[in-house]
């Protein structure tokens, strides 16, 4: 399985239709990628807060239905990272219910997996005050093994990961705007989850600076076994991976740590 982390900036002076119109050439030259994954809320630029109302968009809005057109082009799948996503049907239009969504498109363009960001970031950021968050988990079947999602902050909460893995999650896609402050997290975090939950990590960062915040770019790619595949530097690139998925179903039979976990750790006595 080809990979093509593409570790895009979105500099304060890029309208989101320029950055729009440039990441489409990126990504159109990944041609021969299975798999090309962009970062969080990249098309907005994840810390231009007072604009994610303006720059909300619908599941079918520009970020995606570009991202679609490319995936039924290059005969590839697209994960889009993730779009300040303005919810139908769930308020009013005076106050809409955002949503930090990620997508991962097919082949043939259609959306295979969609995961709302469960926690959404307060620590100085106004991600938590802007945006609503999601109420779901889902695992896609893909022919490269099953594939889900999480966002960024997600990172920090390995229960959440736990649930992954007990729902067959085998490789699991990050997008994120994680800032070059915390970037050693970033590399303990992506390679603890591998090792842990013995999947896939692709985690694709964003890069450059944002309202005066430097992103930590690095994006990696870990095996289950927490073998660093691949890692970028911090500018904007286009890292590109080879992987074998069936490493995550020999590596746990191997070394059954899932099987070994308890279900339930609650109950035990204090």
């Amino acid at each position: 399985m080809d990979i093509a982390l593409v570790q895009l900036s979105s500099p304060d002076n890029e309208t989101q239709s320029q950055r729009i119109e440039r990441a489409e050439a990126l990504l159109r030259e990944q041609r021969g990628a299975d798999l090309i994954v962009l970062p969080e809320l990249w098309s907005a630029g994840y810390f231009h807060f007072e604009q994610y109302p303006e720059l909300s968009e619908t599941v079918d809005g520009p970020t995606v239905a570009m991202c679609a057109a490319v995936a039924k082009d290059l005969g590839t799948y697209v994960h889009v990272g993730s779009i300040v996503e303005r919810a139908e049907g769930e308020a009013s239009v005076s106050s809409p219910v955002l949503r930090n969504t990620s997508v991962l498109l097919d082949p043939r363009g259609n959306v295979a997996h969609r995961y709302s960001k469960l926690h959404v970031f307060g620590y100085k950021s106004l991600e938590a005050d802007l945006l609503t968050p999601g109420v779901s988990l889902p695992v896609a079947d893909t022919p490269f093994g099953r594939m889900a999602g999480t966002t960024c902050y997600d990172l920090r909460f390995p229960g959440l990961w736990s649930e992954l893995s007990v729902r067959g999650a085998e490789i699991v896609v990050v997008p994120a705007a994680w800032p070059a402050a915390r970037r050693e997290h970033w590399k303990l975090l992506t390679s603890a989850r591998a090792v842990e939950h013995q999947v896939f990590v692709l985690a694709c960062n964003a890069a450059g600076i944002q309202d005066g915040v430097e992103l930590g770019g690095t994006s990696r790619v870990v095996d289950p076994t927490g073998r660093l595949v691949a890692e970028a530097g911090s500018g904007e690139e286009v890292l590109h991976a080879s992987i074998d998925p069936t490493i995550v179903q020999t590596t746990r039979s191997e070394f059954p740590v899932i099987a070994d976990r308890l279900a339930d750790y609650s109950g035990l006595a204090r």
